[in-house]
């Protein structure tokens, strides 16, 4: 009777451990989904922690207390229904003449957008950072600043947790950058000499590598489409503690550029803005090829053909040094903008004109990845970011579909 006795106590002794323990996986599941600082898309041992979203939508009746959810899945039957729309948006067609017209006047449409809107159409992508800590240079003073960003981030153990539901194991990304110390007054002198080249002289090719703006740096970015400079402005406010960085940003619309130039943060010292078309082969960038650490193209691509877009990035490619990473960020496939658009424009498949005469294409990730990779660049990430967007006044939801990846140079 007391060996009875004694494995009844070792059975209930267990039951009771086991229930614990499950309580807590349980109660750590759940802080992972509530927790408002969660983990990072990718994940380098030499940048900091970025978030991949914490609004998580788990009772659908609660879907109008926020603007916003993160990480949506969607139904097989929303699916069909935005296949749908987009097959009857997209079965008339804009007439080939107005198409030549879209292509050739791209630039004048563009600068026509921001003589109107300035530079108060956007926000400043405060965001970039958090998605893309590959931007900044590996520095004492940028890793204090990132520190002070990503202060209220959750521990190692929880973002474990919540990685294994949402995201898939990337590889680790090997750092190529190096420290220097080198002036802002080399950057300034730099720039000078550039803007003193003849034109012509500059037509003919690249510059030579003792003249070039930025030569003297040792961690270069280039934006592609910068606009008027809303990630332009996040990024150089970061780089003030990295003297030895350099930012090139261009725009093919002339407006933008100026807008860019003429904003009281801009500094001719760690930044070089200039007018230039990526569709252009024989145009030549003011520095040689081989050079960034970073290429930025974010809501860039959509708006160039389709048939244009594999040489656009065969040439950023030639930019890049080995080691070095592009960053991508656009449209995804039955985003809500492809699905308000009305018959008649439709360019072709997937791709569209807006009312002002800009364009947009909505990629796959299949796609995105096709494309980087016939350019020669490892896949390091590449994934599609749905969320849902609420109208909370007018109860309305909408599906916000992106593709983001990041490729690296051999």
């Amino acid at each position: 009777m007391e060996n009875l006795l004694t494995e009844i106590t070792e059975n209930e002794t267990i039951r009771l451990k086991v229930l614990i323990r499950m309580n807590v996986i349980w109660r750590n599941s759940v802080s992972c989904l509530r927790i408002r600082k969660v983990p990072h898309r990718y994940q380098s041992s030499y940048h900091p922690v970025a978030p991949l979203g914490s609004r998580i939508l788990t009772d659908p009746a609660k879907v109008f207390e926020h603007n916003m959810w993160d990480h949506m899945q969607w139904s097989k039957e929303e699916e069909a229904a935005a296949r749908k729309e987009v097959e009857e948006n997209s079965a008339v067609r804009v007439l080939l003449e107005e198409q030549v017209k879209y292509e050739s006047e791209a630039s004048k449409y563009w600068d026509t957008f921001y003589k109107i809107h300035k530079n108060k159409f956007f926000k400043d992508r405060n965001w970039l950072l958090r998605e893309f800590p590959e931007i900044l240079p590996v520095d004492q003073k940028t890793e204090k600043k990132m520190k002070e960003l990503s202060r209220d981030h959750i521990k190692t153990n929880a973002a474990n947790c919540f990685s294994r539901m949402h995201c898939p194991s990337l590889p680790e990304l090997k750092s190529h950058y190096k420290k220097s110390s080198s002036s802002s007054d080399g950057q300034s002198k730099a720039v000078s000499d550039f803007s003193n080249l003849d034109s012509e002289e500059h037509r003919k090719g690249p510059l030579k590598a003792d003249l070039f703006p930025g030569s003297n740096a040792t961690f270069r970015i280039l934006e592609v489409g910068c606009g008027a400079g809303n990630s332009v402005f996040p990024i150089l406010n970061t780089l003030q503690n990295a003297p030895e960085s350099f930012l090139y940003c261009c725009d093919f619309a002339s407006g933008a550029v100026e807008l860019v130039k003429s904003h009281s943060s801009y500094r001719a010292a760690q930044c070089c803005a200039f007018v230039h078309d990526v569709c252009d082969d024989g145009s030549p960038y003011p520095f040689p090829d081989g050079i960034l650490d970073v290429i930025l193209l974010v809501f860039v691509l959509s708006s160039i053909h389709p048939d244009r877009m594999q040489g656009v990035v065969n040439r950023l490619s030639k930019l890049l040094k080995p080691g070095g990473m592009l960053l991508f960020r656009d449209y995804g496939r039955y985003d809500k903008t492809q699905l308000r658009f009305k018959r008649g424009h439709c360019l072709s498949e997937n791709f569209y004109v807006r009312g002002d005469g800009t364009r947009a294409y909505f990629f796959t990730k299949e796609e995105v990845y096709n494309m980087f990779c016939k350019a020669g660049l490892d896949e390091k990430q590449n994934l599609v970011d749905r969320r849902l967007q609420v109208n909370r006044k007018k109860q309305v939801k909408m599906h916000r579909v992106w593709v983001q990846g990041k490729f690296q140079k051999p």
